[in-house]
């Protein structure tokens, strides 16, 4: 409260003929004290929101001057890809590509440093040194193939760009959905889409292997997350209509901690329940109907994940559109067969004419009795 007080006194003992412009910059407007944005002192706000396309294409050709690109580096097509990015994201993109470059001996930095360097971004470098069992490759492969299938399948889901079962970070794979173009908006059936893609994982998971493993806890969080927000923030829940659950509290600039104010009774809370589980349950059904109608794809996509860990581009659409009838069958490593079963020799006869001698145990006798004379 002194340095506010402070901040103001000072402010106010400007002359108001003196060319004296104040600027100041917070990414936290909602904890400013209203003393600030009164008339005559911080009353002119400007958002620096996430760059749009054309943000984000310039905001690249500035981090890349100085640095080598190859010539079919195209910054339009990076921005495209860059959905989301802030600057200092972009920035480190550039970074990351350079160091890639540098490190692989080549004298100028090309679009696959740069693509790459947007997974590193998103999901963290590549964890090389995590060795991975066949086991889990496979059930990773499904899990990402299911996620990719589904997100294909539906129309309001975002266009899938890449698959990898390549571990980053803390995961052993990803998926990378790129908008179309920016949004700013979303509908009940994209936040939908997004549910059923983040559950598909796992129901592909059940459906190969009937078990399920905790490869889906984060996709299972920000399912659960939508869900409530859907309800809760966004009114559209059918049962509870257009309203909004729950005062926020986040003050926490005096020492307090971010809470939530319960404005709805104990009835309320259980049907808040009750729909973010209908969202849910519809979601993970419309999932596994997609996975169960199109299970050969979904083999056909894991099959060629765990032959090449990665695909995206041109491959990637042969793999959700190609014939599974006349397809190359993709070749994954299997055990060598069993030497086979040894034929029963054949039964040597006789020569003709000659008869059989077939070997007879004779008891053994008694000696005869003398005979009289």
């Amino acid at each position: 409260e002194q340095t506010l007080n402070q901040i103001l006194v000072e402010m106010d003992g400007f002359d108001t003929n003196t060319s004296v412009i104040i600027l100041a910059a917070t990414n936290r407007p909602d904890i400013l004290d209203p003393a600030l944005l009164r008339p005559g002192r911080f009353d002119r706000r400007v958002i620096l929101d996430r760059p749009d396309i054309n943000g984000r294409s310039a905001i690249l050709k500035v981090h890349s001057k100085g640095k080598p690109l190859a010539k079919e580096v195209d910054l339009e097509v990076l921005a495209k890809q860059t959905v989301g990015f802030s600057g200092a994201d972009l920035a480190n993109l550039v970074n990351e590509a350079a160091i890639l470059a540098a490190r692989r001996g080549k004298k100028a930095i090309d679009m696959d440093e740069l693509e790459e360097s947007i997974d590193r971004v998103i999901a963290g470098p590549e964890r090389k040194s995590r060795r991975i069992s066949v086991k889990e490759k496979e059930i990773t492969a499904y899990h990402e193939a299911g996620h990719a299938l589904v997100a294909k399948m539906l129309p309001n889901a975002d266009p899938v760009h890449k698959i990898s079962i390549v571990a980053r970070g803390m995961t052993l794979g990803h998926t990378r959905q790129l908008p179309i173009e920016d949004r700013y908006l979303m509908t009940r059936s994209q936040f939908n889409a997004m549910i059923a893609t983040l559950l598909a994982g796992q129901t592909a998971e059940a459906q190969i292997f009937n078990e399920i493993s905790t490869g889906a806890s984060d996709d299972i969080r920000r399912a659960t997350e939508l869900a409530r927000k859907m309800v809760t923030d966004f009114g559209m829940s059918e049962k509870l209509g257009p309203r909004s659950f729950g005062d926020k509290q986040e003050m926490v600039f005096l020492g307090r901690e971010i809470s939530e104010q319960r404005d709805y009774s104990e009835k309320v809370a259980q049907v808040i329940d009750e729909e973010v589980q209908a969202i849910i349950q519809s979601a993970h059904d419309e999932a596994r109907h997609i996975l169960t109608k199109n299970k050969k794809r979904l083999i056909h996509i894991a099959e060629k994940l765990i032959a090449q860990e990665t695909i995206e581009g041109d491959e990637l659409e042969a793999a959700f559109t190609e014939s599974l009838s006349t397809r190359k069958k993709v070749e994954v490593p299997t055990p060598p067969p069993a030497p086979p079963a040894e034929e029963p020799k054949a039964e040597v006869k006789p020569a003709p004419g000659k008869p059989r001698v077939v070997p007879q145990i004779v008891p053994k006798q008694a000696p005869p009795s003398p005979q009289p004379l």
